[in-house]
């Protein structure tokens, strides 16, 4: 019964743009608790850290915990901030508890442009490269290049490969946390999670010349009180010349159809697929973006390939941070 109040809860989420708020406010506490990790390890701790942008506000920011030190540092490609923990040898207690305000904004499509204007592709260089989980050659590139054949602008472009991602990829319920975004495996098997269609979505536009990225964050409740410990959410920016950063959410759409039982040629999923086109919800919040990254300090493991959910690593070994219960973290919405 809980699991099913769970979707129900999330379906809401995404079902109603109509009635959806334009702003969307509340206060989130991050709590970790390492403690149960041997005494005689080193364990260090990243946190993706929250900043306030043109569509969010992050205020009231504080943490407190037993740590021996902790800092807010940027990792050193993307320049994605996070608060960095570590307790040293010998520490008996590993506790934090990360406190901040936000506030966030609805997004609605604009108009955009009917011609495109010139523009430099070489300011957009990091967001048409590959990654190593997104590659934009081979199987990934002619698949792009059937999709915009005839498509002159990027706008058409970006708009062409979300139609497309939206009719052809599927949500899969039994993919672990949000999915790795492994381009290549969901080509030959398209389903997963917002993860896996966001970075689908993003290595498409990217092999056609779109800069596109994926944005990771956290979603908000819609009640007093929710434990949002498992509620991490991936979607997309696409750059349109004339007009900037657009957002779009086609696994928000995949996401309804599979919870709400709709077709592709529903009312309903016709509606959410042209308001995920250029907007997105205030009931979610940004905290990074960035494929591949190399933590500030860095981590003992390898290049980290999304920072969504907090990553952590006892005597250089990475804890799994898709098993909040273990990881021993867990993340509440207050809504104020």
């Amino acid at each position: 019964m809980k699991r099913i109040l769970l979707l129900l809860a999330l379906f809401l989420l995404i079902s109603a743009p109509t009635g959806w708020a334009a702003n969307h406010s509340g206060s989130v506490t991050m709590q970790f608790d390492l403690s149960a990790q041997p005494e005689n390890a080193a364990v260090r701790l990243w946190i993706p850290y929250p900043v306030s942008d043109q569509h969010q506000t992050i205020s009231d920011i504080e943490w407190h915990g037993d740590y021996a030190s902790a800092a807010v540092t940027t990792d050193n490609i993307n320049g994605t901030p996070a608060l960095y923990v570590e307790w040293p040898q010998g520490t008996k207690l590993r506790k934090l508890e990360l406190n901040f305000s936000v506030n966030r904004q609805e997004l609605r499509r604009g108009t955009l442009p009917n011609e495109e204007p010139a523009w430099n592709v070489a300011d957009y260089a990091e967001y048409l490269a590959a990654t190593k989980l997104g590659p934009i050659d081979g199987a990934v590139q002619e698949l792009a290049n059937r999709i915009v054949e005839d498509k002159p602008t990027a706008l058409a472009k970006a708009k062409a490969i979300y139609d497309w991602t939206v009719e052809n990829m599927y949500r899969n319920p039994q993919t672990r946390g949000c999915g790795k975004g492994d381009v290549c495996a969901l080509l030959l098997s398209p389903g997963g999670k917002c993860t896996d269609i966001s970075s689908v979505y993003v290595a498409l536009c990217r092999a056609a010349g779109v800069p596109a990225r994926e944005v990771f964050g956290l979603r908000l409740g819609k009640t007093a009180k929710q434990d949002i410990s498992s509620w991490q959410h991936c979607w997309a920016e696409v750059f349109i010349p004339g007009a900037g950063w657009i957002s779009t959410d086609p696994a928000d759409v995949r996401k309804a159809m599979l919870v709400g039982k709709m077709e592709l040629d529903s009312p309903k999923t016709q509606e959410l697929r042209d308001y995920f086109w250029g907007g997105i919800d205030a009931y979610r919040f940004k905290l990074a973006s960035g494929r591949d990254l190399l933590l500030n300090p860095a981590q003992a493991g390898p290049a980290l390939n999304t920072f969504g959910y907090p990553y952590a690593e006892v005597d250089g070994k990475p804890l799994d941070f898709y098993d909040p219960k273990n990881f021993s973290y867990s993340f509440t919405y207050q809504e104020q």
